[in-house]
């Protein structure tokens, strides 16, 4: 279920019996809407002449899948996903397969509806240490990658380990995604380490825009400076908040295509 104000809610999968309960066997009718959702918005935007625009499609990563599927929802703490992952690695790991053919097989179709990039969101990857953030993080998206890189050379994935401090440059090298997103608290020092190493999305705090457009285009443009000599897309560093004007969007939109 969705609950408008409080987000996904599933029944929680927590032990081995209820593992049980889950199966996939491919893609079934519940993907159908996506599929026709990606092919309309394709043809929407080529029917406006905006055919140069990229439609990016995305997905949720296994780990952060996973971490709603363990706790049900949201959570403060996670910790009835991480004691199952610590308590039961067998079973949890089967968990994190299964989540990782389902993704697989997600992006697949929306690349063949018409998604021309590719966004893997994992959100909670900066609440592992360093063993589980490689067991967990980088070993599911590194099988994403590959599989859909032997299949689409030319389709561009960017992975955004949110939380992933010191460790986004060790993600980079080893999922070999064409480009990472980077959340809000990752220095522009630091960020610029990583352009080295590949492109880089992000990172302006959404908050800024709550702000006025005043503050929001002057830190846009702060961050613009300070990456503009690597490769860079401009971004904020997570979602945008639902009460950000309209307006002061357009306006940061405006600035950044000015720098």
């Amino acid at each position: 279920d969705f609950k408008p104000g409080v987000g996904p809610l599933l029944d929680p999968v927590r032990s081995k019996q209820d593992l049980k309960k889950l199966s996939y066997s491919g893609p079934g009718q519940e993907f159908k809407t996506i599929a026709e959702t990606v092919e309309g918005v394709r043809e929407a935007l080529e029917k406006e002449k905006f055919d140069q625009t990229t439609l990016i499609g995305f997905a949720g990563a296994p780990w952060t899948v996973a971490c709603y599927m363990v706790e049900g929802g949201g959570s403060k703490d996670f910790l009835h996903v991480k004691k199952f992952a610590y308590e039961d690695p067998e079973n949890f790991q089967h968990m994190i397969d299964l989540v990782c053919r389902a993704t697989i097989d997600y992006l697949r179709l929306q690349i063949h509806s018409g998604a021309q990039v590719i966004k893997l969101f994992d959100s909670w990857a900066g609440i592992l240490d360093e063993p589980s953030f490689y067991k967990y993080v980088i070993k599911p998206t590194s099988t994403i990658v590959k599989t859909l890189k032997n299949e689409f050379p030319d389709v561009p994935i960017i992975g955004f380990p949110r939380g992933a401090g010191s460790l986004y440059s060790l993600y980079v090298k080893q999922t070999k995604v064409d480009a990472v997103a980077l959340d809000t608290c990752v220095p522009l020092e630091q960020a610029i380490e990583l352009q080295k190493l590949c492109p880089i999305q992000g990172n302006m705090d959404p908050a800024y825009l709550l702000g006025g457009s005043k503050i929001a285009c002057e830190r846009a443009s702060e961050i613009v400076q300070a990456l503009n000599k690597g490769p860079y897309i401009f971004n904020l560093g997570h979602g945008i908040s639902k009460e950000t004007d309209p307006q002061i969007v357009s306006d940061l939109v405006h600035a950044v295509r000015g720098n």
